[in-house]
């Protein structure tokens, strides 16, 4: 696996540190350290001017809530250009096709992407008897008063033309600002001015357990709420590189793609993006991408319309037992360079291999994956210490 790459200047301690710069990989998206600016407050009416307190005991009804942020989620839809195949029509475009080796066994059979169904968009047995051009469905939520809008990459992937519909019914047209197919994120822009209702994103990550609610446009019925709790967190299911997603049990089906999971505070904990399914249908097996990673992302593609990362140069791969044992740790983390590249900024920092990367900039690094996410996040030229195991010291 290639990681993001850094310059260093080793140091040796009981623990050697690193000085790092990182270099920069272009990847067609952006995924930076920034985050959004607050939003100036444009829903007034739509969202509470102090956060709702979590309830102790499951809340009654979810109504609440739902009245808040529903004016913020918008229904995606799409026409499809030239370029798109015909698996564009029922998978994900951009990242649809994949080798999906890498996904677990479990789950390889019953993958599913969601939120592009075919001619017009329309469900199955609610199609229009004549149908236009190929086309994809999807969903969003408006993130700034402007009409910053964000959804899925795999959504807007090979768009010829795009149009949101509002809660309140209107139906707009609006443009790619920037996509980013390794986290499968996208921003769109409302292109008719205006002051539009938006959400807010989560300040803190949810916790396994926690309520949470998802808007929505599934099987084009747009508006449609489903409640759940997030079931599990840092789930990889071999989608991506930076695979780090919220599994929750809130039913969400095909158009739910590009969606917010919200917290019951109102803001936006997640953007749901895949589902496994043996039908194709909700069977409380959802995944969707942490705010976090979704701020990250939208910062850069908003200012520059692509994803730059910081990238090491290493090949690594995760510590096993044996591993750790023969290395005289005392339990198995971290991840094992297996080769760094000449010329990157591992080798010209002096990583080398054999070398256990144990932390950047302080947090500790617990396998490969976390690896490649943490260095990833850094901002090309940025400088960081890591901590590596060599020797035993």
């Amino acid at each position: 696996m290639s990681v993001p790459q850094t310059r260093t200047t080793a140091r040796t301690s009981r623990r050697a540190l690193a000085s790092v710069a990182a270099a920069a990989l272009i990847a067609g998206g952006a995924l930076g350290s920034g985050y959004l600016p607050a939003a100036t407050p444009a829903l007034a009416q739509a969202l509470p001017q102090s956060p709702i307190a979590a309830p102790e005991h499951p809340p009654g009804s979810f109504a609440n809530i739902v009245d808040k942020v529903k004016p913020g989620v918008v229904s995606v839809k799409v026409k499809l250009d030239d370029s798109a195949s015909s698996d564009d029509e029922d998978g994900p475009s951009g990242q649809q096709g994949q080798n999906l080796q890498n996904v677990p066994p479990q789950l390889r059979e019953f993958f599913k992407r969601f939120g592009q169904n075919g001619p017009n968009g329309g469900p199955p047995g609610m199609q229009p008897q004549h149908q236009g051009p190929r086309g994809a469905v999807g969903s969003g939520f408006i993130i700034s008063a402007d009409g910053y809008v964000v959804t899925n990459n795999h959504v807007v992937d090979h768009a010829k033309t795009v149009q949101v519909t509002l809660d309140d019914g209107r139906t707009l047209d609006a443009k790619v600002i920037g996509k980013d197919s390794k986290t499968d994120i996208a921003l769109l822009k409302i292109k008719d001015s205006g002051s539009y209702p938006y959400v807010q994103f989560g300040k803190a990550a949810p916790r396994v357990g926690d309520w949470v609610v998802a808007i929505g446009n599934p099987f084009g019925l747009g508006g449609t709420v489903t409640a759940g709790i997030v079931s599990a967190r840092g789930r990889d299911i071999g989608a991506g590189p930076y695979d780090d997603f919220l599994q929750i049990d809130a039913p969400i089906n095909k158009g739910n793609s590009g969606g917010p999971t919200f917290n019951v505070n109102g803001e936006v904990v997640g953007v749901n993006t895949a589902i496994a399914s043996p039908s194709g249908g909700s069977v409380g097996l959802a995944f969707a991408i942490p705010a976090e990673t979704v701020q990250a992302v939208v910062d850069q593609l908003k200012t520059d319309g692509k994803v730059a990362r910081g990238y090491l140069g290493v090949q690594v791969q995760p510590v096993t037992q044996d591993i750790a044992e023969g290395l005289g740790m005392a339990k198995p983390k971290g991840a094992l360079i297996d080769h760094a590249e000449d010329g990157t900024p591992a080798a010209k920092a002096g990583l080398k291999s054999g070398d256990v990367i144990e932390s950047v900039n302080g947090n500790p690094i617990n396998d490969a994956k976390e690896l490649s996410r943490k260095i990833a996040g850094l901002k090309p030229g940025a400088k960081v210490e890591i901590a590596y195991l060599r020797g035993g010291k």
